[in-house]
């Protein structure tokens, strides 16, 4: 974990109050695809800095990326960044996904912003005779994003909206769910907002399916540090709380409550 001085290369709106934040780091890094970074947003009034899921760290030319949803004046003041200015940071957070080598079909499940923590799998392991289907749920047409990326890198790619808008009329489990005999998979990951993940647990526990599961809490994460405690959540079977940002942001299924 390191604290950083970025440079930001790029930040541009890819769908409705949606923006991709790229910034270019002053040393390398070692990153796991699900960890995340805690951003500045650049100006003195807000000292407690956001946490992002990294969306791909590029080795090479040292920039990563972040998305993020302006919902705030800090998310705010972040989306009016232009090349050149500075941030800083801290990173790499959180214990990511991990796929073992025996594990070859992945199943990718992804709702809203929590498409972004998912292309990162995709982005680490595309060179390591891995296989991914890959299940996008998003609002309607207007906010679906990264599709290209998913596309190009993912062996099947199957897209929803609840209004049907675009792909077929559903939700990105219920695509799973319908796929799941031609997809097979020996491990799925997925983050989303809360009822979607909810619904992903109900329905492997209905269908009886036993696949190792992940699931990436980040959607409930304040500060990023542990300190505020927005983020916990209770451990399941017991009376014991974790927190999503020093102990996740990725769990077992089973581990937490959800």
């Amino acid at each position: 974990m390191r604290e950083l001085d970025v440079k930001v290369v790029g930040n541009q709106q890819i769908a409705p109050g949606i923006f991709e934040i790229d910034f270019q780091l002053p040393e390398e890094i070692s990153f796991r695809c699900g960890q995340f970074v805690n951003l500045s947003v650049g100006d003195g009034g807000h000292l407690l800095r956001r946490p992002f899921a990294i969306l791909f760290y590029n080795k090479q030319q040292r920039t990563a990326g972040v998305c993020y949803q302006v919902k705030g004046e800090g998310t705010r003041i972040l989306s009016q960044k232009r090349e050149g200015d500075r941030l800083t940071c801290v990173l790499p957070l959180g214990n990511g996904f991990v796929i073992r080598e025996e594990e070859k079909r992945i199943a990718l499940i992804g709702g809203g912003v929590g498409v972004f923590p998912l292309l990162s799998v995709l982005d680490e392991y595309k060179d390591r005779d891995k296989h991914f289907r890959s299940y996008m749920g998003f609002r309607s047409a207007e906010y679906v994003n990264t599709f290209g990326r998913y596309d190009k890198r993912s062996d099947a790619l199957l897209v929803a909206t609840d209004d049907g808008s675009f792909g077929k009329k559903g939700t990105a489990v219920s695509l799973f769910f319908e796929d799941f005999e031609q997809a097979k998979p020996d491990v799925i990951f997925a983050c989303g907002p809360t009822p979607m993940l909810r619904a992903l647990k109900a329905g492997m526990q209905e269908r009886s399916i036993r696949v190792p599961c992940y699931v990436s809490l980040e959607e409930r994460m304040g500060c990023g540090i542990g300190a505020c405690l927005v983020c916990v959540c209770r451990k399941a079977g017991g009376e014991q709380n974790v927190r999503v940002c020093k102990d996740g942001p990725v769990f077992e299924i089973n581990e937490v409550e959800i």
